[in-house]
């Protein structure tokens, strides 16, 4: 046996201390998940220079919720086999037509056409945004994607 050096020596693997994963529920470490209740330190990016910036009034201000909230226009979705089942030849598909006839509950978030399913009628189709795979599908049947215009980059268009 050769002896070994105090430097060569390593810790193993399963006893290598874990990373803290601090606010991720109650599962991790309770209601407050190790961070206490208030204070500079309980809230997300507050630690380095908060007093020094004199940011400590606007952390205390901002609520201690955790999250992301997606700014991205969560469009409402309809398939081709639905437009095909639900329209004859050579009729104009608008979003509030959809409304209209309950194929979809609301069109302010903007209606979105996905490529689902075949298409055998030549339809106008009027939505907000199309899928790659529908837009061919529809000019290949004898139809038109017409793209709708959206009121703001980062609102929903309404009806």
């Amino acid at each position: 046996m050769t002896p070994l050096s105090l430097s060569a020596l390593q810790i193993s693997r399963n006893t290598r201390p874990r990373r803290r994963r601090v606010g991720r529920g109650n599962a991790s470490r309770g209601t407050y998940s190790g961070r206490g209740l208030k204070g500079q330190r309980s809230r997300s990016g507050g630690r380095r220079g908060m007093i020094r910036r004199s940011l400590r009034s606007l952390m205390e201000r901002v609520p201690k919720v955790r999250g992301f909230r997606s700014r991205r226009i969560k469009y409402t979705t309809v398939g081709l086999d639905i437009l095909d089942r639900s329209f004859k030849n050579g009729e104009v598909v608008t979003p509030t037509i959809l409304v209209q006839r309950g194929i979809i509950q609301s069109a302010r978030r903007g209606l979105k056409v996905l490529g689902n399913g075949t298409l055998s009628k030549s339809l106008t189709v009027q939505a907000h945004a199309f899928s790659e795979s529908a837009r061919t599908v529809i000019q290949k049947s004898g139809g038109q994607a017409v793209l709708l215009r959206q009121a703001a980059a980062n609102s929903p268009p309404k009806d």
